[in-house]
């Protein structure tokens, strides 16, 4: 499976599952979220709410509406109660269920972000490294290409540098 790192917009981004940074809850707010749902409709939070909440680390999928893919999965790596924070579990949980629902989808291409490291607080560099070491562990069976997006130049710079640590 091949993986890269990019910079951009996940909303613009073409493939076949676009991964949401989400909450338990569902409900797409800002971020990555708040970006989706500005670009795709408001359909798109409709029918996440209606598949919420969902246990943390967990996964829903939802129709992609106006974006450039076929399906969105919402990754609730961060909790819509307590302290809202996201954990290393949670982000590994989220990350390897979102590649394991790509594979049931049949999908080829997937475009993940930094799930749990906006407002869930979760340090961008740590996050960055569980995601590239989960996305390195995956066996994939449809899952050609991952792509981890992040949006600015200075994100792009420390996910870069986290997942090259990896290798």
């Amino acid at each position: 499976m091949k993986f890269d790192v990019i910079q951009g917009d996940i909303a613009t981004q073409e493939a076949d599952a676009l991964v949401n940074a989400a909450g338990t809850s569902l409900r797409m707010g800002s971020g990555v979220a708040g970006a989706l749902r500005r670009r795709a409709g408001s359909e798109l939070n409709e029918e996440a709410i209606a598949k919420g909440p969902v246990d943390l680390g967990e996964v829903a999928v939802t129709d992609a509406y106006d974006l450039e893919a076929d399906h969105v999965i919402h990754a609730a790596a961060m909790p819509h109660y307590g302290d809202g924070k996201a954990t290393e579990t949670s982000i590994r949980e989220a990350t390897r269920n979102s590649l394991e629902r790509a594979d049931e989808l049949e999908c080829r291409s997937l475009v993940i972000p930094a799930l749990g490291c906006g407002v869930a607080g979760f340090s961008l560099e740590r996050g960055a490294e569980i995601i590239g070491e989960t996305i390195g562990e995956y066996e994939p069976s449809t899952l050609e290409e991952v792509r981890f997006i992040a949006y600015s130049d200075d994100e792009y710079e420390t996910v870069r540098a986290a997942v090259d640590d990896l290798e």
